[in-house]
C-alpha cells in the first residue's frame, strides 16, 4: 500500500497549496490513502466544516487534529457528524470529548487503515498518558491481523517524546509521524522493526513566516515581550510538506519512506517520484 501523510495545514495558504498539488501527487505516487493534519486549517487556529470540506475535496481521506482541536467551536459538533475527522485519543477520561481519537478506514481497494492522533505531554496541555492510550488502540486493532496499515500522528512539542513514541510503536505501526512544530525534520527512516518514522512532517504553509504565521507579530513578541495583536497565517505560496510510505502487503510494515516537499520556498526533488517513473 502507498500512503501519504501531510503536516499541519496553516490557513488559506496551506489549503490552497494542497488543492493545487495533492491530486497530482496522489496520481504520480500512486497513493492509496492520504492523511492530513488540519488543526490549524481555519485561520491558523482549529478547523471548521467549510475548511475540512476544502481539504477532503483536495484529496484527503482523513483529517487529524491536535491541541487546537476546539478553537473553532463548531468543531465540537461537526466532529460528531464527520467520522473522517480524528481528534487526540488521550483526552482525560473525565472529559467527554466528542468524536474519536482513532478509527478504522477502508481504501477503495478494500484495505483497512487504522488512523490515530495523540497529544504529547511535554510542554503541552495536561493530558492522559499518550503511550497507554496508543497501546490500547494497537492492542485492539493489531497490524497484519485486524488492519493492513496503522498510522500514528503524534502531535507533540518535544522531539524526544516523538522519538520515544516511534520506538514504542516499532513493529506495530506502518508509520509514526510527528506534527505540531511545523518544521520538517531530516530523520525520515524505517526503524529496526519496520515502522516508518519522521519526527515532524513539517507544515503545509508559507515558509516565509514564523512556523506559518506572518513574521511581524512573532518578532514583536520575541523582541519586546509585548503582544501587538493576533497571530495571522502568512499568505504567500505554500510549501506542501509530508511523508510518503510504501508498505509490505503481507505485514503492513514499511519498505520505503521518503519526504515530500513541493511548491513554495522549501520545494525540493521528491525521491519517491523516481520509483513511480521507473515502474511506469
Amino acid at each position: 500500500m502507498r500512503i501519504g501523510f501531510f503536516g499541519d495545514v496553516v490557513g488559506r495558504s496551506g489549503r490552497d497549496g494542497l488543492s493545487d498539488h495533492l491530486h497530482e501527487l496522489k496520481r504520480r505516487l500512486g497513493m492509496d490513502f492520504v492523511v492530513v493534519n488540519a488543526e490549524n486549517a481555519a485561520g491558523g487556529f482549529g478547523i471548521t466544516e467549510h475548511t475540512a470540506r476544502e481539504l477532503f475535496d483536495a484529496g484527503a481521506d482523513v483529517l487529524t487534529l491536535g491541541n487546537h482541536s476546539w478553537d473553532q467551536k463548531e468543531a465540537l459538533t461537526y466532529i460528531v457528524r464527520e467520522p473522517r475527522l480524528i481528534r487526540p485519543v488521550n483526552y482525560p477520561r473525565l472529559m467527554d470529548a466528542p468524536g474519536r481519537g482513532a478509527d478504522l478506514f477502508e481504501t477503495q481497494s478494500g484495505r483497512r487503515v487504522l488512523v490515530m492522533n495523540v497529544l504529547g505531554r511535554v510542554h503541552m496541555d495536561p493530558m492522559d498518558d499518550p503511550f497507554s492510550a496508543v497501546e490500547k488502540e494497537l492492542d485492539a486493532c493489531p497490524l497484519g491481523l485486524a488492519c493492513d496499515a496503522v498510522i500514528v500522528d503524534i502531535h507533540a512539542e518535544a522531539t524526544s517524546e516523538k522519538m520515544a513514541m516511534g520506538h514504542f510503536c516499532d513493529g506495530r505501526a506502518s508509520l509514526v509521524v510527528g506534527t505540531h512544530t511545523h518544521v520538517p525534520t531530516a530523520d525520515c527512516q524505517i526503524l529496526p522493526n519496520g515502522t516508518a518514522y519522521q519526527t515532524d512532517a513539517g507544515a503545509c504553509a508559507d515558509y516565509d513566516s514564523v512556523i506559518g504565521n506572518d513574521k511581524e507579530e512573532p518578532l514583536r513578541r520575541f523582541t519586546t515581550r509585548i503582544a501587538g495583536g493576533r497571530y495571522t497565517p502568512a499568505s504567500g505560496p505554500a510549501t506542501i510538506c509530508g511523508v510518503f510510505v510504501e508498505t509490505d502487503d503481507r505485514t503492513g510494515l514499511a519498505v520505503r519512506v521518503e519526504p515530500i516537499r513541493v511548491g513554495g520556498r522549501l520545494s525540493q526533488h521528491v525521491p519517491a517520484m523516481d520509483l513511480v517513473a521507473e515502474r511506469a
